[in-house]
C-alpha cells in the first residue's frame, strides 16, 4: 500500500454512491491522481457528477487529465487494481453492512475498503467480516472538496499499516488527515462539535440568547480565531492558567443532556428541518435560499485561500510557488509531520 499512497497518480479508486458528498469525495481523490470511478445507480445523475467534478478540478488548479467516470452498479467497476473505496451511501448500518460484505469479496486484497460515515462506527459495519482488518473510517466534511479536513478512523480489527497508506494518500490528495485512534460514536471533529451545538442551543431554550446572537458570538467571537489556532493552540496564546481559572467557575453550569435541546426537538417535529425543507431557524424561500448558498461557498472559498499556505498540496496541482507548510498527525500547528503511529 505504501507504493500508492506516496504517489497516487493514476492509483483506480471507487467511490460507492455519487450523492452531494460522494461526488466531492471524487473530486478529492481525483485531484490527488487518482482514477476515480463513482458508482451511483441513478444513470440521470452521471452526466451532472462528472460535469461538476471537472469544473471543480479546474477551479483547483488540476493540471494532470483527470479521470472520473460513472458506472451504474458494483458489477460495471473494473476491480483488478482498485487501490482505494469510499462508500458514501446512506446511513443506514445494514445497508452499510450489506455493502461491505460484498466489497470484501469484490476488492482486490491489496484495497482499502472505507466508510464515510458520519456517526457509524466502523467496527459496526464491517463486525465480522474476513477482511475487516483493512476497513476504516474515512470522514469528510461538507463540502468536501472544500474543507480541509478528513479524518481517518481505525476500528477495533483496523490494520494500522492500512491507516498510515490512507493518511499518507490524503495529504496527497491535498487535504488535511487527523488521525482517529479509537472508534467512539462521533470520532473526533463531531463529538467537537455536537459539544459546541449542545450548549448553543441549550442557551437558546433558557432565553439567554436568540438564535441569531448565537451565531453571531461564534462566527465574529472565539470562532473567528479558529481559521489561525484551534482550542488547544489558542489556549497556549491566551494562557493555561487563564483558561483554567474560567473552566472552574463556568464548567459546573454547562448543559450536559443526554437529549437533545427542545427547541432543536420542537423544529424537527414540525417539519422545519432546514434548507431543504424551506424552512429551520429561518425561512428559506427559493430566492432567499439561493442567495445564502452562494454567500456561504464563497467565504468557504475565501477562507480556503488564506489556509492555502498551510495545507498539503495535491499530487495532480500545479507546483506551488512556494514549499507549503504540513501538518503532523499529532498537533494542529503547522510543521514536518512525522508519520502517524497509530
Amino acid at each position: 500500500m505504501s507504493n500508492w499512497t506516496s504517489n497516487p497518480l493514476g492509483m483506480p479508486a471507487v467511490v460507492v454512491g455519487g450523492g452531494t458528498m460522494g461526488a466531492d469525495v471524487a473530486v478529492v481523490l481525483a485531484r490527488g491522481g487518482c482514477h476515480v470511478t463513482v458508482v451511483e445507480p441513478h444513470t440521470e445523475r452521471h452526466e451532472r457528477l462528472v460535469a461538476h467534478g471537472l469544473a471543480e478540478l479546474a477551479a483547483a488548479g488540476v493540471i494532470t487529465a483527470p479521470s472520473l467516470a460513472c458506472v451504474a452498479s458494483l458489477d460495471d467497476v473494473d476491480w483488478a487494481d482498485v487501490g482505494l473505496v469510499v462508500e458514501c451511501i446512506t446511513e443506514r448500518l445494514a445497508d452499510k453492512q450489506a455493502l461491505f460484505a460484498r466489497l470484501d469479496k469484490l476488492a482486490p486484497p491489496g484495497a482499502v475498503l472505507t466508510s464515510n460515515s458520519s456517526g457509524i462506527p466502523i467496527s459496526r459495519i464491517c463486525q465480522g467480516l474476513p477482511g475487516r482488518a483493512r476497513m476504516l473510517g474515512l470522514h469528510f466534511f461538507m463540502p468536501a472538496h472544500l474543507v480541509p479536513l478528513v479524518e481517518v478512523v481505525m476500528g477495533e480489527a483496523s490494520d494500522p499499516a492500512a491507516a498510515r497508506a490512507v493518511f499518507d494518500l490524503m495529504r496527497a490528495c491535498g487535504s488535511v488527515p487527523v488521525m482517529v485512534r479509537k472508534d467512539l460514536p462521533g470520532f473526533l471533529a463531531n463529538r467537537l462539535q455536537h459539544a459546541l451545538a449542545r450548549e448553543a442551543f441549550a442557551l437558546i431554550d433558557q432565553g439567554v440568547a436568540s438564535a441569531d446572537d448565537v451565531d453571531a458570538a461564534v462566527r465574529f467571537g472565539f470562532g473567528f480565531r479558529f481559521l489561525a489556532a484551534g482550542p488547544v493552540l489558542q489556549r497556549d496564546h491566551a494562557g493555561l492558567d487563564v483558561h483554567c481559572a474560567a473552566a472552574s467557575t463556568i464548567y459546573p453550569s454547562l448543559n450536559n443532556s443526554a437529549e437533545p435541546a427542545q427547541v432543536l426537538q420542537a423544529a424537527v417535529a414540525a417539519g422545519r428541518v432546514g434548507m431543504k425543507a424551506g424552512a429551520g431557524f429561518h425561512d428559506w424561500p427559493d430566492a432567499t435560499r439561493a442567495t445564502e448558498r452562494a454567500r456561504y461557498d464563497s467565504l468557504l472559498r475565501a477562507g480556503l485561500a488564506l489556509l492555502s499556505p498551510e495545507l498539503p498540496r495535491a499530487a495532480g496541482v500545479g507546483p506551488s510557488p512556494a514549499p507549503a507548510p504540513v501538518f503532523s498527525s499529532d498537533t494542529a500547528t503547522p510543521g514536518p509531520a512525522p508519520a502517524p503511529q497509530p
